[in-house]
């Protein structure tokens, strides 16, 4: 009698498995992929139950995809994995005379949203000499595949060692009062009355920024600007004028052991990371994983590394090219994203997870998904909208899905909301 039983109650799931496959399936194909904006579009979807193994739903998840702004889930598990509890501040080693730095990628250092500032209070501190130790960073100021003419665009500052400030110059306007931070840079300024809007903006080749605004406007004008970062003089340049201090080049010497100096949590840089789809955080995540793992700066050498060991798993083998979404040339399947991300559940607790990944109402989510169910990173470019996270249900299933979307030729919106739809039904009917 046990054994009938058990086999009646399998019998009964795998019937409930199937009629529930069986039901998403013909929503989606009714009310998703052959209307509009999704007909005429590339679309990729995979939705996981990591706690029996099965799939959902699946479709087209083997094809791959450019994922825009998802790709920081990848170095959001760098990160997680790498980084331990703080950010590295930078490697320096002391000796009776002098203090020698070396920059580990530290978007944090003189951020004005991070108030606890570890390496500016030791250098501020020291009554010794300061050398500044170039390290090895093979990395370009841009990523592989970024567009050139965005370069004073606020999401695509330039990446380097030794980030100050955040890599942008910050341009205030307000009546007749303007400011940039750091205050070194020039910042031209000119009235025009037939503006309808204020521009700021950066030459191309120099760290010369300008502002245009209209008398009659007297609203506030807060812009950020990516600096061009320039060679390591450049760097000490930036440093001598931030401490009023000279600081002196120097290459490592033979003798020296160097110690990491801790920053700010890590948390608090992943949550505005994924939050706000911040790429030059996800960037420099990348490359300071790099720097802890091997005193080398690579972000190359980094998704290498970790495609071919803690991330050997992915169903298909991706094109990773860098680590905030910006480039094109990164191709992945709705279900690498759903393998990534059912290994994170496995490794982080849960509400960490939580935390750190947007949710219904919040962040870049903040319009989507009123009901907190979704703990999702979005992705956007032209033609590209993603989402892939989890999914807690209304009976409390908790999966784990990737909808990639490439090739729409309908507003961002109108996709992002057919998306919502889908996951709607899913939470709401299981």
């Amino acid at each position: 009698m046990k054994r009938t039983l058990l086999v009646m109650t399998a019998l009964f799931s795998l019937a409930s498995a199937t009629a529930q496959v069986a039901a998403i399936k013909k929503w989606a194909e009714s009310e998703l992929l052959h209307r509009a904006p999704m007909e005429q579009a590339h679309v990729g979807i995979c939705i996981y139950e990591p706690a029996t193994g099965k799939y959902w739903y699946q479709y087209q998840d083997n094809k791959f995809f450019t994922p825009a702004s998802n790709m920081k889930i990848f170095s959001l598990y760098a990160g997680l994995k790498l980084l331990g509890d703080s950010l590295p501040a930078a490697r320096y080693y002391e000796n009776d005379t002098a203090l020698f730095v070396k920059g580990m990628g530290d978007p944090s250092f003189l951020h004005p949203e991070y108030t606890y500032q570890p390496l500016l209070q030791l250098l501020q501190q020291t009554t010794k000499k300061i050398y500044l130790v170039p390290g090895v960073n093979t990395n370009l100021r841009y990523g592989s595949g970024w567009a050139w003419n965005d370069y004073a665009d606020d999401y695509q500052p330039e990446l380097n060692e030794f980030p100050m400030y955040g890599n942008v110059a910050r341009i205030r306007h307000h009546g007749d009062t303007s400011s940039i931070v750091p205050a070194t840079y020039d910042l031209d300024i000119t009235a025009d009355d037939t503006l309808s809007e204020t521009i700021t903006a950066r030459e191309e080749r120099n760290n010369f920024f300008f502002l245009k605004y209209n008398p009659k406007d007297k609203g506030l004008t807060a812009a950020e600007v990516p600096f061009i970062t320039g060679s390591v003089q450049d760097l000490r340049q930036r440093l001598e004028d931030t401490l009023h201090k000279r600081i002196g080049l120097t290459v490592i010497p033979p003798t020296a052991r160097f110690r990491i100096l801790n920053s700010i949590p890590a948390d608090s840089l992943f949550i505005p990371m994924m939050h706000r789809s911040d790429n030059f955080f996800a960037e420099q995540t990348l490359m300071m994983a790099s720097s802890r793992l091997w005193d080398t700066i690579s972000s190359d050498r980094m998704m290498e590394y970790l495609l071919s060991h803690d991330l050997k798993v992915m169903p298909q083998p991706p094109q990773w090219k860098d680590g905030s979404g910006l480039s094109r040339y990164n191709l992945f399947t709705p279900r690498d994203f759903v393998s990534v991300l059912t290994l994170m559940q496995q490794e982080f607790p849960k509400e960490r997870l939580w935390e750190i990944f947007p949710t219904g109402g919040k962040g870049t989510l903040k319009n989507y998904y009123q009901q907190p169910a979704v703990h999702a990173k979005t992705g956007t470019l032209n033609g590209v909208v993603a989402l892939s996270g989890y999914l807690v249900t209304k009976k409390n299933k908790q999966l784990v899905f990737s909808v990639l979307v490439n090739n729409h030729h309908e507003s961002a919106t109108s996709v992002r909301r057919a998306v919502e739809r889908l996951l709607t039904m899913v939470w709401k009917d299981y």
